[in-house]
């Protein structure tokens, strides 16, 4: 079952960072200010640019058998094998996972904690 709180900080962070606000005057100027930030406990705010405009590609629906973010069933057996396995499968690939994940400028520690992100660990 996904957390309430993850499924709306996930929103959020779509919504923010493919700049989709609501426009709030005529000129069609977004509603965010401009020291808005998304505040999402254990994430840094680098972390989540980086999952939104790489992981989120498989990891909000699912596409290609990915866990969805926030999905405790979907990750509990991948969580089983483990924080190596997991971090080997995100940087080598495994099954329909590309190497890397589409991020070329993730470290191993941003994998690490967009892993936890995205399993509900943060």
């Amino acid at each position: 079952m996904h957390s309430s709180w993850r499924c709306g900080a996930l929103s959020l962070i779509l919504i923010a960072l493919a700049g989709c606000a609501e426009p709030s005057s005529p000129s069609g100027e977004a509603a965010v200010p401009d020291d808005a930030t998304m505040e999402t406990p254990g994430v840094p705010q680098a972390n989540l640019a980086q999952w939104a405009r790489s992981c989120a590609l498989c990891h909000v629906r699912g596409e290609g058998g990915a866990p969805p973010a926030g999905d405790a069933a979907a990750w509990a057996p991948r969580l089983a094998k483990g924080e190596d396995t997991l971090l080997r499968h995100t940087i080598e690939g495994f099954n329909n996972m590309p190497p890397l994940g589409y991020c070329m400028d993730c470290s191993r520690d941003d994998f690490r904690r967009l892993i936890r992100f995205m399993a509900g660990e943060s």
